[in-house]
C-alpha cells in the first residue's frame, strides 16, 4: 500500500476539515438526490460526508478511511446524521457487490497504489444505473502570482516524496484515462479550481503550507529522503513571503469524473 504523504499533522487536517460538498464536490451535487445510498471513501475528518448525509437523507451514508484517527474526527464532524464509518482500503472494499448508489473519493487516487484498481473495486461496489465519482488535484498544474523560487522548490520537492511513496501527484489529468482503464465506458470528466486570492484565504493557505512542510509528515518524508533541514525552512520562508503579498494568487485544478458502471 502507498504511503499517505501528508499525514495527519494537524496542519494538514485543517486544510481538510474546510473542505465542503460545495467547495470539493460541485460537480456531483446534481446527481445526488433524497434516498440513495452513498460510500464516501477516504473521508478524512468527514465535513464533505455530512455534506452528502444531508443531502441524501434519509439514504445512507458510509464512510471509510485508512485511519482510524480520521474516522474519530469524521463522526464528530457527522453528529446525528446517522453516517456509518469504517476503517478500510480501496483496494479491497469490505462490502458487497452492487451495494451503493454513489460511490465517490476526493482527493484519494493521487495517493493510492494502483490507482486503476482502486476505481475497479469502486465500480464493483456500486449498483448498475449508480455512479462512481472521483476528483484529484493536479501539482504540476498548480499555478501562483508573483514568481517565488521557494514555492518552485516546494513543488519539486512534493511531486519527489509523493512518487516515493507510490502516489501519482498528477493525479487531476489521468482520471479520465484510469477511470477508461477501470473498464468505465460512460465517463464525464470535467475540472474545476480552488483559487486562492483574498487576504483572509492567502494568509490560511500560506500559513498552513509553512507549517504542513516543516511539521508534518511531508517533512519527515522529504529528511528521510536525503533533503536538508535547511531546504524545508528555505521553502516555509517562501511560503509566508508570498502570503503577504497584497495581489498574491494560487490556484489549484482539480480533474473530476463522473462514471457510470
Amino acid at each position: 500500500m502507498a504511503t499517505y504523504t501528508h499525514g495527519h499533522h494537524e496542519s494538514v487536517l485543517r486544510s481538510h476539515r474546510w473542505r465542503t460538498a460545495e467547495n470539493s464536490a460541485a460537480y456531483l451535487l446534481g446527481h445526488l438526490a433524497p434516498g440513495l445510498d452513498v460510500l464516501d471513501v477516504g473521508c478524512g475528518p468527514g465535513t464533505i460526508t455530512a455534506d452528502l448525509a444531508r443531502l441524501v437523507a434519509p439514504g445512507r451514508v458510509t464512510a471509510v478511511d485508512t485511519s482510524e484517527a480520521a474516522l474519530e474526527e469524521a463522526r464528530r464532524a457527522a453528529g446525528p446524521a446517522g453516517v456509518e464509518f469504517a476503517v478500510a482500503d480501496v483496494h479491497a472494499l469490505d462490502f458487497p457487490d452492487a451495494s451503493f448508489d454513489v460511490v465517490h473519493a476526493h482527493q484519494v487516487l493521487q495517493h493510492v497504489e494502483d490507482p486503476v484498481a482502486a476505481l475497479r473495486e469502486m465500480r464493483r461496489v456500486c449498483r448498475p444505473g449508480g455512479i462512481v465519482a472521483a476528483r484529484d488535484s493536479d501539482y504540476a498544474a498548480m499555478t501562483w502570482y508573483p514568481e517565488t523560487p521557494e514555492l518552485d522548490t516546494w513543488l519539486a520537492l512534493y511531486r519527489d516524496v509523493a512518487r516515493r511513496n507510490g502516489g501519482e501527484p498528477d493525479a487531476g489529468r489521468r482520471l479520465h484515462a484510469w477511470a477508461r482503464q477501470a473498464g468505465f465506458a460512460d465517463i464525464t470528466a470535467t475540472a474545476s479550481v480552488w483559487c486562492f486570492a483574498s487576504d483572509e484565504d492567502r494568509a490560511w493557505w500560506s500559513g498552513m503550507w509553512a507549517e504542513r512542510i516543516t511539521h508534518s509528515a511531508i517533512a519527515t518524508q522529504a529528511l528521510a529522503a536525503g533533503y536538508p533541514q535547511s531546504k524545508l525552512d528555505h521553502i516555509e520562508e517562501g511560503w509566508r513571503k508570498w502570503g503577504a503579498v497584497e495581489d498574491g494568487w494560487f490556484a489549484i485544478l482539480h480533474g473530476e469524473v463522473i462514471c457510470r458502471p
